[in-house]
């Protein structure tokens, strides 16, 4: 090879390993410790944003870019670097000719020559885009995206923090745990990305309740956490909690629709209650849990109470898992009798729980816990299945057609695998029709009436099972929920029956329900009846059906047939004298 060539390949390694820098934005330097000279490559300047030509460098200029934060950690870095005759590595805020601020890699390597430190050589590369990236995934792990508030794993942080400064400064810190109420049911009615703007709306209220010092965070979903650190006066505290719950009971407009929600609120505070960060968020959401059983819209601070309240919802919970596959259900059966006739054509069918150790456990103290863990999906689908059999061996028996009616959970509506559309087609494997069963519905159902929602209460209604709205007058019943779905009955709530009397007001509401719903085509059953004068007094008003003690309280199967029977021997001496008497 000729030296031309040779030299050819020389200059064309040195064009593309200065092109590699470039495309790297690594520079190149080199200390003269002899001559105490800097020297820079071309990409260093340029990495510098200044020419040869604008900038002559030192040891000491050179320093000067850097910001004060990072000056003396790279001067340290240095100076051990040549005494100990070794290099460093450093990451390093600088700021160019310019004024951008850059983040880079800087590396050195020390020469040695008979024992002494002559040269200095190294390296630098702007590593500004690998460190933005660094910062975006950071922030995406420790911030929430929707409302770019703190996310669980940042909130972890601030509350060890701001504990830490607490237990250095003597202070309090309480940790409040928001929850949105109804918040579901809203998502669903109107859309997640409705959902999703409210979220950043109630995000931007509840910011405002606070000071600037205090923390925020979402924790996912609907669930927020406050923390309010060095806190001296608790005082505070109602006044903040009292402020949340107006800010968010005001109505959320978006775009062209109106929601309404409100929030619970659970309370707890450092060193009372708890010492430890999960503890103490444990502590904020078993009182936001009690706030919220207690009708919502308010808030709770922890006491040690709670302690044991959540000890036994673990139990619950935990048995409930299994109590299913255990065979430990009982369906128990509630006579539904004419209040014309005395006779007995209909049943509510009611779940108990015989626990082989606990016992008896009630189902307040049960069916709203199986309804946060969605086991109430598979029980309410065993109880409509015992139903249904149960109403085809009372039919093929006494040859009559007993209805019997079964409670449904709003979270069976939501349930993905949509076993409420089969109850048909199990009806049907038995023999019977869809007019065997009656499914009770809430009006958390109805508030809730999305399309989804909507499609199974038609199903129901194309399949003949009939819909009965059950403790109606208690809560949000509305005329349009009876106008917009096909309801067949109403049950009036047992407490506008337990103090029925000639002339009290509960007895003038009974009475309007009543014409009203016979207005409407449909039927009325009265829940709650313990007295000879309440079933005379609902008679007299035109109500269909009556429930309650007076009748029977629930009872198995077995003596359910025997009130049956009894039931439709006096049924027929009072058509047989009605008879007589025609």
């Amino acid at each position: 090879m000729h030296n031309s060539e040779k030299g050819n390949d020389a200059q064309r390694s040195i064009n593309i390993f200065q092109a590699v820098q470039h495309m790297a934005k690594i520079g190149g330097w080199e200390i003269d410790l002899i001559k105490n000279t800097l020297f820079w490559t071309e990409e260093t300047y340029l990495i510098h944003d200044t020419t040869a030509a604008e900038f002559t460098p030192t040891v000491d200029n050179a320093v000067n870019f850097y910001t004060p934060k990072w000056r003396a950690a790279i001067n340290l870095a240095l100076s051990n670097a040549i005494e100990k005759g070794t290099g460093f590595d450093l990451e390093l805020e600088l700021v160019t000719a310019k004024g951008r601020k850059i983040w880079v890699h800087i590396y050195g390597k020390v020469i040695m020559q008979h024992g002494l430190a002559t040269k200095v050589l190294g390296a630098l590369q702007d590593i500004s885009e690998k460190k933005q990236a660094e910062q975006e995934i950071w922030h995406k792990g420790h911030f929430d995206f929707l409302t770019g508030l703190p996310n669980r794993r940042m909130f972890q942080h601030c509350l060890t923090e701001k504990i830490a400064k607490a237990s250095q400064n003597q202070t309090k810190v309480a940790l409040l745990y928001i929850d949105l109420d109804n918040f579901r049911e809203v998502n669903d009615s109107f859309g997640h990305n409705w959902g999703d703007t409210l979220l950043k709306h109630a995000a931007k209220r509840l910011r405002s309740c606070i000071r600037n010092e205090d923390a925020m965070a979402r924790l996912g979903g609907d669930e927020f956490t406050i923390i309010i650190g060095d806190l001296d006066d608790c005082g505070m505290l109602k006044s903040i909690a009292d402020d949340i719950l107006t800010a968010m009971s005001e109505p959320f407009q978006i775009e062209t629709e109106i929601a309404y929600i409100t929030a619970s609120i659970g309370i707890t505070l450092y060193p009372d209650n708890a010492t430890e960060p999960d503890k103490l968020l444990k502590n904020a959401d078993q009182a936001r849990y009690v706030a919220k059983a207690k009708g919502r819209n308010g808030f709770q601070f922890y006491t040690t109470a709670m302690q044991k309240a959540a000890e036994t919802r673990g139990v619950i919970v935990k048995n409930l898992q299994t109590a299913l596959a255990n065979s430990e259900f009982r369906v128990v059966y509630q006579p539904i009798v004419s209040l014309t006739t005395g006779a007995i054509h209909k049943a509510e069918a009611l779940i108990r729980w015989h626990h082989p150790s606990l016992g008896l456990i009630s189902p307040a103290d049960f069916i709203h816990i199986a309804e946060e863990t969605g086991m109430i999906i598979d029980i309410g689908e065993w109880v409509f299945q015992q139903a249904a059999q149960q109403t085809k061996q009372w039919r093929d028996l006494y040859q009559q057609e007993i209805q019997i009616s079964v409670n449904t959970s709003p979270v069976q509506y939501h349930d993905r695998a949509n076993k409420l559309s089969q109850w048909l087609n199990y009806l049907y494997s038995l023999g019977l029709d869809g007019n065997a069963i009656v499914a009770e519905i809430t009006e958390g159902v109805l508030m809730g009436t999305n399309s989804e929602i909507t499609d199974k209460l038609r199903g129901f209604r194309q399949d003949n099972i009939q819909i009965s709205l059950d403790d109606f007058g208690t809560g949000y019943s509305s005329l349009s929920y009876l106008r917009k779905f096909e309801i067949d009955y109403i049950k009036i709530d047992q407490s506008f029956v337990r103090n029925l009397k000639s002339d009290s007001k509960d007895l003038g509401l009974c009475e309007a329900i009543i014409a009203m719903a016979h207005k409407l085509d449909l039927q009325v059953i009265a829940e709650g009846i313990e007295t000879d004068e309440q079933n005379n007094l609902l008679m007299a008003a035109g109500c269909d059906f009556g429930q309650g003690y007076f009748f029977s309280k629930p009872v198995p199967a077995a003596d359910f047939e025997q009130l049956f029977s009894s039931s439709h021997r006096v049924s027929n001496n009072f058509s047989t004298s009605c008879s007589a008497i025609g």
